[in-house]
């Protein structure tokens, strides 16, 4: 049986179509895989503050929550630190300027200082603290 040209070009256009969505679908099978076997870790932070003196305490990468609040509760110096922010698998920055501090999550470390800062609103305002999970 003889093919025309367009039957030939429709051919292996169909042919190469098939052969790229079978390597895509290999490739999809792989990256689930992977995933699968390595799922991403569940870190918590936290971050504790006491503004007259502007102790603060920090946490990051912990399994739990409360282990995260433990932890930057032990770091606060001042026995009236309290936890402000707690996050997960994120950042947290915490800015004081002269009214109340602001305490907020972000993607990135600076991120999450830039939204602190634009919370706090007032030129005399500073990052006294910042943790980010990993």
């Amino acid at each position: 049986m003889r093919m025309g040209l367009a039957g030939l070009i429709s051919g292996l256009v169909s042919r190469r179509t098939a052969s790229l969505l079978a390597a895509a679908a290999v490739v999809a099978f792989a990256a689930s895989a992977h995933a699968a076997k390595h799922p991403k870790k569940s870190a918590h932070g936290a971050i504790a503050y006491e503004p007259t003196s502007r102790a603060t305490g920090y946490s990051y990468d912990f399994k739990s929550a409360r282990e995260a609040k433990v932890e930057a509760l032990k770091q606060c110096r001042d026995p009236a630190c309290e936890v402000v922010l707690s996050f997960h698998n994120a950042c947290g920055a915490v800015a004081q300027g002269p009214g109340k501090p602001f305490a907020v999550t972000g993607a990135t470390r600076a991120e999450a200082q830039t939204k602190a800062l634009r919370l706090c609103g007032h030129k005399a305002c500073e990052i006294v603290a910042w943790a980010c999970t990993k």
